[in-house]
């Protein structure tokens, strides 16, 4: 064999180039298998609702709603945000419930379910970005360190964007003997950061796996994929119900909303919490992410169509993504959860609780360092008074 055989050819010059944090692509029997998937069509997985999954409207106009200093002042806090500095003492004894749930921040979240601990999207780095000098930064500490948290049963990844799918997080648990649950195509970025194969679950829609006396099932979600420059769309993004013996409960990842909720509560729930995102929504990508008002619907959907179990609202409040203000997503599911009769906890990044002790967190905590919040979500309402002549322009509503 000449020198010129054996070179490496220019494409795998330029994977190595690649940088580690893109992951890797889906290749071989990984890739055979995604073919194969019934949510893969067309040479890329497919969404169960269509969905845009890029801005929506004028480029210049979302620019200048997203530069526009009053704009990004408002989409930070104003103060230190007040973290619960999670410990082990706070997870070392048993919930006397059975379940209790610590939101660590955005869609972190540890779940203690029936004896057994799950941690859902782990994102322990300082930015959600493939490069650590540039990119959305934390706006609030980790909690806790990872390593304080203590073995856990299994991470589940509901899809592969960067605050969701973190390098430093998942090098860090590789060296661990925690399972690792993901949806189909992820496991070829876990392989390429170290974690071993016989370690990964990697489920389609509607499969399940067990995790000593859970199961857990990938179920759909409204959403999209990608890393690097190059976004084939060969990664599955999923929702998660994970079933004990005596607790059931959901995370969302990240969805726009759609119908599935309703057949997704009717084969795996109704759930004790369910964790949904109600932030990093917009006008302008209407498709892929909740309001907090369609948060609550989607809730209630998975609830059978009434308020049921608690309401944990996630992907808030750590990094700064969207237009909206920084405290918004929180005041208006406050807003949406009581309207609608359904309890919501609120509990501060760090904050353990049990939705099964009759007790939640309930202070809207982020009102001492949020900028005032315009409310428009509020429908204005009508008084009427033996003294006072009817006035459809006098809105009450802001004192709520």
């Amino acid at each position: 064999m000449t020198g010129a055989d054996s070179a490496p050819s220019l494409r795998d010059r330029l994977r190595a180039l690649r940088p580690e944090s893109f992951g890797a692509d889906p290749a071989g029997a990984r890739m055979d298998r995604i073919r194969r998937s019934p949510n893969f069509a067309d040479g890329v997985f497919q969404n169960p609702v269509s969905a845009r999954h890029r801005p929506t409207g004028s480029t210049v106009e979302f620019a200048k709603i997203y530069f526009r200093k009053e704009s990004r002042v408002r989409r930070a806090p104003t103060g230190t945000i007040p973290v619960h500095p999670t410990t082990l003492a706070d997870v070392a004894e048993p919930p006397a419930s059975g379940l209790r749930i610590t939101w660590m921040g955005h869609s972190s979240v540890l779940a203690e379910i029936d004896g057994h601990r799950i941690l859902f999207d782990p994102v322990w780095g300082d930015r959600c970005s493939p490069f650590a000098f540039v990119g959305p930064k934390r706006l609030h500490p980790a909690p806790a360190p990872l390593a304080a948290l203590g073995p856990v049963d299994a991470v589940v990844i509901s899809h592969d964007h960067y605050d969701h799918l973190d390098l430093p997080t998942i090098k860090a648990l590789a060296g661990t003997d925690t399972l690792f649950v993901v949806p189909l195509g992820v496991g070829a970025h876990l392989e390429r950061w170290g974690v071993p194969a016989n370690r990964l679950h990697e489920l389609d829609w509607h499969e399940s796996t067990a995790v000593r006396e859970l199961t857990l099932t990938a179920t759909p979600a409204r959403h999209f994929c990608g890393r690097g420059l190059r976004n084939q769309q060969h990664t599955l993004w999923a929702s998660w119900a994970v079933t004990g013996p005596e607790h059931r409960i959901y995370h969302s990842g990240d969805t726009g909303y759609f119908p599935g909720f309703q057949e997704i509560g009717a084969a795996y729930g109704p759930f004790d919490v369910t964790m949904i995102q109600i932030g990093a929504y917009s006008e302008f990508w209407p498709d892929i992410h909740m309001t907090p008002a369609e948060g609550v619907r989607a809730h209630l959907d998975l609830q059978g169509g009434r308020p049921h179990g608690a309401l944990l609202p996630i992907h808030w409040a750590t990094f700064n993504l969207a237009p909206h203000p920084w405290a918004e997503p929180g005041e208006w599911t406050k807003d949406a959860a009581d309207e609608a009769g359904q309890a919501v906890a609120l509990p501060r990044p760090g904050e353990p609780f049990e939705p099964g002790s009759g007790k939640l967190p309930e202070e809207p905590w982020w009102r001492s360092v949020s900028h005032p919040i315009a409310q428009p979500w509020r429908r204005p309402r009508r008084i009427e008074t033996e003294t006072e002549p009817r006035s459809d322009d006098l809105d009450l509503a802001g004192e709520r």
